[in-house]
């Protein structure tokens, strides 16, 4: 179903929990393994996505498509996962190294991560990185997005996305390269 549809059925009250419904399950995975890269967490990442889908039930009302519909609901997904991560960090007084430790200890426990060690190394490479670059990455890497589409989503402008992505990269070499 297009985007356009979905808008329609959810801003009709008629049709609102249908509509809502169609709208969770054709994003609820991609905003999943949005906010899992981030945080790691299986547990944590669930909890996100809920308050995400939340947010975006109450606010869609006010969604002016001046831009796509998931790049609204990638910018919810972003800032409440950026958000998420800034309260961990100041909840536990912990610096950034301790928090990437702790999630790095999480890929090499759970049961909801798998790969081989090639995998599990660029993972904990990517949590050596600071959050926006670790988010540029994702987003570039593993989701296939334009700049254009992360620029939208994170309010940064291209130039400055292209640069992120590059010291992303060039951190994750010298980290593998290190192993």
């Amino acid at each position: 179903m297009e985007d356009k549809e979905l808008l329609e059925k959810v801003r009709n009250p008629d049709t609102l929990n249908y509509g809502f419904n169609l709208l969770v399950r054709a994003y609820q995975q991609k905003v999943y393994w949005h906010i899992r890269k981030m945080v790691i967490d299986h547990d944590d990442a669930d909890d996100i996505t809920q308050e995400v889908f939340i947010k975006v039930y109450k606010n869609i009302g006010g969604f002016r498509e001046d831009s796509q519909l998931y790049t609204w609901i990638y910018r919810i997904a972003t800032n409440e996962c950026l958000s998420f991560l800034q309260r961990k960090k100041r909840r536990f007084f912990l610096p950034i190294g301790d928090v990437a430790g702790e999630l790095s200890g999480k890929l090499d426990s759970s049961p909801h991560i798998s790969g081989d060690e090639i995998q599990l190394q660029l993972q904990k490479a990517l949590l050596t990185l600071p959050d926006k670059q670790r988010l540029v990455f994702n987003m570039r890497y593993f989701d296939d997005m334009s700049y254009e589409d992360i620029s939208e989503i994170t309010n940064t402008s291209v130039g400055a996305l292209k640069a992120s992505f590059h010291h992303a990269v060039k951190k994750i070499e010298d980290f593998l390269a290190s192993r």
